[in-house]
C-alpha cells in the first residue's frame, strides 16, 4: 500500500506585519544542501538557496526546483518539516547568517 503524499505548503513572502524579519542562512555556491520536493506526483531534487529562521520558531527553506521541462527552473519557499519534503544531502560548509533588513525606499 503506497503512502499518500500531498505537495508541500509554500511560504508566502515575509511582510513587516508578520513580525521581526527572519534570520537568513546561506551556503557557498557549489556546496549547498539539498532537499527532495514532492512536486507533480514525483520527488524532485532541489538545491537549497537559503534557510530562514522566523521569530515564531518556524523554519523556511528556499530552493531551486526544476518544475517541468516547459517551465524550467523555479524558486520556491517551503515550511520545514512537512511530509512533501525530504533531506537529499547536507553541506560540507558551515552556512553564514545575516539579518534581513528592509530595502531603503527610493
Amino acid at each position: 500500500m503506497s503512502e499518500q503524499i500531498d505537495a508541500p505548503e509554500q511560504v508566502p513572502p515575509w511582510r513587516p506585519e508578520d513580525g521581526p524579519a527572519p534570520r537568513v542562512w546561506c551556503w557557498p555556491p557549489g556546496d549547498q544542501p539539498a532537499l527532495y520536493v514532492y512536486d507533480g506526483g514525483r520527488w524532485k531534487y532541489a538545491p537549497v538557496m537559503a534557510r530562514l529562521d522566523h521569530a515564531d520558531g518556524r523554519t523556511e527553506y528556499q530552493v531551486t526546483l526544476q518544475s517541468d521541462p516547459d517551465r524550467g527552473t523555479v524558486h520556491r519557499a517551503y515550511w520545514w518539516p512537512q511530509p512533501g519534503l525530504r533531506r537529499a544531502h547536507g553541506s560540507h560548509a558551515e552556512p553564514t547568517d545575516r539579518e534581513t533588513r528592509p530595502r531603503p525606499a527610493g
